[in-house]
Order: C-alpha cells, then sequence, then structure tokens
C-alpha cells in the first residue's frame, strides 16, 4: 500500500461509530522516513479540528519533550492508534481501536521504524502487552520481531499530574541513549 492509499482508505473509513462524527481523519505527521515512530492513543478535540496529531496543549508539551532530547516533528513521524477522535476524550473500546489497528500497521509497513514509542497506557497496552502497566513498567525496552519498543507517560497525563513529568524525562534520556546506541539519532538517519 502507498501512503496516498492509505490516507484514501482512512478518510473512507466507516468501520466503527466513531467515524460519523468526526471533523477530519487524524493520520499522522512527521518524517515518513524516521527510525523512530511515537504512537498515542487517539485525536483530541483540537487534532479532530485540524487533521494533525498533537496539536493542543499535549502536543505543545510533546513538542517540548522532543526539543529536549534534539529531536522535532520534522524528524520523526508521530500518529496514533485510532484516526478519529472518541466522543469526551473517552479512552477508544477494544472495538473501536481493532478498527483502526491495520492502518497503523499499514504506516509501520511504510516507515520501517526501528524504535516506537508508545505514548501512555492505552498505546502501551495495544502495542507491547494488553496488561502493560505504564506506572511500573514506562522507560524500558520491548523487543518485539526485531524492533524495540518503549512506553512513556502520554503528555496529557503530564499535564495533569506535572508530578510525573521527572520519570518522563528520564524516559526521554533512556530513548536518545537507545537512539545513539543504534546508530540512529544522527540527522541524516532520523
Amino acid at each position: 500500500m502507498t501512503w496516498d492509499e492509505l490516507e484514501e482508505k482512512c478518510k473512507n473509513c466507516t468501520a466503527c461509530a466513531i467515524s460519523r462524527q468526526r471533523h477530519n481523519v487524524v493520520i499522522g505527521t512527521g518524517n515518513k522516513n524516521s527510525k523512530i515512530m511515537f504512537v498515542g492513543e487517539a485525536p483530541g478535540y483540537h487534532e479532530d479540528m485540524q487533521g494533525e496529531p498533537f496539536v493542543g496543549n499535549a502536543g505543545a508539551l510533546l513538542d517540548k519533550m522532543l526539543a529536549s532530547i534534539g529531536l522535532s516533528r520534522q524528524k520523526v513521524y508521530i500518529c496514533n492508534i485510532l484516526k478519529c477522535r472518541p466522543t469526551d476524550n473517552r479512552d477508544p473500546s477494544y472495538e473501536e481501536q481493532a478498527s483502526c489497528i491495520g492502518f497503523l500497521r499499514e504506516q509501520y509497513k511504510l516507515i520501517r521504524p526501528m524504535l516506537i514509542v508508545c505514548l501512555g497506557r492505552i498505546a502501551a497496552q495495544a502495542l507491547i502487552s494488553p496488561n502493560f502497566k505504564i506506572t511500573r513498567q514506562r522507560g524500558s525496552f520491548v523487543e518485539k520481531k526485531g524492533v524495540l519498543f518503549i512506553a512513556t507517560y502520554h503528555p496529557s497525563a503530564l499535564l495533569r499530574d506535572e508530578s510525573k513529568k521527572k520519570e518522563a524525562w528520564e524516559d526521554l534520556k533512556t530513548i536518545k541513549r537507545k537512539m545513539i546506541e543504534m546508530e540512529i539519532y544522527d540527522e541524516q538517519k532520523l
């Protein structure tokens, strides 16, 4: 599948009920050749309005988080499991995630990242393990089929509970060290 085909399929998707109330499909943003991919759970209000992931307050914080380790939206690829916003910013249901996960798999096939950063519990449970505990397991790498996964707190969680920012900062430093070790931190390889 090409990027154009994927975008067309996403825009025409009606696999779950939330597709009927969306304003925009939120596919992803950033470097489509990056070796690192950041994956959140679902678009929020601002993302639904603008059609781009992480553009509200959580997006501003994600930008600061990336900058703190020398990255930016232009160097990484950012997306969500769901491509449409669940009503009332609730957690996406298992059925909704199952309806959309195929699109994320296609994004993965097109990008071929070496490292995937799960932003929050929902993404970690969908991509690493259904029993993933974000407070206990964040900051540790898991290898699956030659790809490294790591989870950290979702920027929205950090906005709600600033006491977790120190742990998130440690996770970011761990991610940077691993990227250097994997020789993917170099700008030309991102």
